[in-house]
């Protein structure tokens, strides 16, 4: 199934163009339909005679809207460690948290910080975790994912560490549809490929990953808990680049689906005035700052 969340949280199934909605034997909280289904383990009520109505015209939300955790996987194809001059990749730079709050939903508007930083695209394939892991074995890594969805990992080209960098409100789109793992088959044979403005901007398959799926969930098991509903990004291939006020950013992934959002630079401010840069405390003794 393709599992999207709409109209204020409710859970439906796409059906071509048609979103039809699910009953579910879980209330929500605030981490949404969804969720209640992933950590209930019960499938969703039947499509059979259930209400339809048109993916158009319904407003589709952010299928995770707040996941318990969202790891990523640094340089994890060659190419893209090539093209930053990145000589380490994710076997030894691990894993990174971002912030559940940078989830944004398909339709959204990514909203860069800073008017003088560059910030790129990094389209990824998402892994939804459908059961509770721990030092999972790679060969039984993939019984313990429940699907998965097209992701952007957006990210500051500046300083800071990973997580600050790409941890920014609207950094981490992810849907439309969350497409359970017995519909996607495979992960390590998914082409994947992002848009900017209709200039593709990468193209790659999965199976390039330098830890594939299950490698990446064994690593990522052996250092903490991954629960159900977290979210796993799994590394972004060759082709990233800037991104600018009014641009759109498409990604699209085989068996998966697709994600569309819009980039907007409102209320973005200058990297030399954000919060904390002039703090006294942090000048160098014998420094000649006025500002003291």
């Amino acid at each position: 199934m393709r599992l999207v969340v709409f109209d204020g949280g409710r859970l439906g199934a796409l059906d071509g163009d048609d979103v039809v909605e699910l009953s579910i034997s879980r209330p929500p909280d605030h981490r949404g339909p969804l969720h209640a289904v992933i950590a209930s383990d019960s499938p969703p009520g039947s499509v059979a005679n259930a209400p339809r109505r048109r993916l158009a015209e319904v407003g589709v939300e952010a299928p995770l809207p707040q996941p318990g955790k969202i790891l990523g996987a640094p340089v994890n194809y060659i190419d893209h460690g090539n093209e930053m001059g990145e000589h380490h990749t994710v076997a030894q730079l691990g894993v990174f948290l971002k912030a559940p709050s940078s989830v944004l939903a398909p339709g959204g508007t990514i909203r860069l910080p800073y008017t003088d930083q560059r910030t790129d695209h990094e389209a990824e394939l998402a892994v939804v975790i459908g059961r509770t892991a721990r030092n999972l074995p790679p060969e039984r890594a993939l019984e313990h994912v429940f699907g998965y969805t097209c992701a952007l990992d957006i990210t500051v080209r500046s300083g800071e560490d990973r997580s600050t960098r790409k941890s920014f409100d609207t950094f981490t789109p992810l849907g439309t549809a969350v497409t359970t793992a017995d519909e996607v088959g495979d992960p390590g044979r998914l082409r994947i490929r992002s848009w900017v403005n209709g200039a593709l901007r990468q193209d790659a398959s999965t199976k390039d990953m330098i830890y594939g799926v299950p490698e990446l969930l064994a690593y990522a098991s052996s250092v903490m808990t991954l629960w159900p509903g977290d979210v796993i990004l799994t590394g972004t291939p060759a082709g990233v680049g800037p991104l600018t006020h009014g641009d759109t950013v498409t990604v699209e992934i085989g068996h998966v689906g697709r994600l569309d959002v819009t980039v907007s630079t409102a209320g973005a401010i200058d990297y030399a005035t954000r919060p904390g840069e002039r703090n006294p405390r942090l000048v160098p003794p014998g420094s000649r700052d006025s500002t003291i």
